[in-house]
C-alpha cells in the first residue's frame, strides 16, 4: 500500500543517521573480546539462521563469499562455528554455531539489551511512550527495506 505522505529528504536523512549510530552504539560491546563487527554480524546470522550454506549467508549478510569465507575460517579457529557436509550432497558445507558460539551470541545481545535498557530508563515517560508506539513502525520498515532488496 503506497503513502503519499512523506517525511522529506531532511528528516529521512536523520533517521538513517540515527538508526546506524544507535546500531554502531551498541555494537561496540566488550564482551566479544577479539571479534570485528563484522565476525560478530556473521556469527549472529549463523546463530539466528541455524545451520547454513555459505552462499545463503553471503546473501543474509550481503558479503561476498571470499570475504565470509575468510570470516568463517576465523570463527572456526575460535571455536565459535563448525563447518558441517551435507549428507544428500557431498559437495555442500553448512555453517552452525557450536555451544560456545552460542553462550557469545547469547552474552551480546543481553549486553546490548542492557545497554540500550539503561539508555531508554533515562528518555521521560513521554517519550518512552512515543518510543513503544514507534517500534511496530520501524519493524515495519525494516520488512519494507529488507523486502525491496530482493
Amino acid at each position: 500500500m503506497a503513502n503519499d505522505a512523506v517525511l522529506g529528504d531532511d528528516v529521512v536523512d536523520r533517521l538513517r543517521t540515527v538508526v546506524g549510530r544507535l546500531s554502531r552504539s551498541l555494537r561496540a560491546s566488550p564482551i566479544a573480546g577479539s571479534l570485528s563487527p563484522s565476525q560478530r554480524e556473521v556469527l549472529g546470522a549463523i546463530s539466528r539462521g541455524g545451520p547454513m550454506r555459505l552462499s545463503q549467508l553471503a546473501d543474509v549478510e550481503g558479503m561476498n563469499l571470499t570475504m565470509l569465507s575468510r570470516i568463517v575460517s576465523h570463527l572456526q579457529r575460535l571455536g565459535l562455528v563448525d563447518r558441517i557436509g551435507d549428507d544428500a550432497d557431498g559437495r555442500v558445507v553448512h555453517v552452525a554455531v557450536t555451544r560456545v558460539g552460542r553462550r557469545v551470541c547469547d552474552e551480546l545481545r543481553a549486553a546490548r539489551t542492557a545497554a540500550l535498557d539503561r539508555a531508554v530508563r533515562r528518555l521521560s515517560e513521554r517519550d518512552v511512550r512515543k518510543l513503544r508506539d514507534a517500534v511496530p513502525v520501524l519493524e515495519a520498515l525494516v520488512e519494507i527495506v529488507r523486502s525491496a532488496k530482493q
